[in-house]
């Protein structure tokens, strides 16, 4: 039982270094046309980026994304998958802890 509240606890501390994140895919588009697969693809240096993303009522939102803004927004949406595989893992740590406390 200690070993398991120990490593709530390292899960609970590394899920606190992950607290900038974004939730959802990052895109990149035709700065002309503003199509993802654009047939002016191969001719234009131009690209545009951004986030999309479900708000609460499932409704598909969009965010520019500034060339600048690229790399910090790839690394938050990349600690958003690593912050959601250790949640699930302290979850399954969390079932372990209440499964033990309720056995008589």
């Amino acid at each position: 039982m200690k070993s398991l509240l120990e490593k709530r606890k390292t899960l609970m501390q590394r899920i606190a270094g992950y607290s900038k994140f974004l939730r959802g895919s990052i895109t990149s588009v035709c700065s002309t046309c503003n199509r993802a697969a654009c047939i002016c693809t191969g001719k234009t240096k131009g690209r545009a980026y951004r986030l999309t993303y479900k708000d609460k009522q499932q409704k598909t939102r969009t965010v520019y994304i500034s060339h600048s803004q690229l790399p910090e927004a790839i690394k938050m949406t990349d600690n958003y998958a690593k912050m959601r595989k250790l949640i699930n893992e302290l979850f399954e740590t969390n079932i372990a802890i209440f499964k033990r406390r309720s056995k008589p």
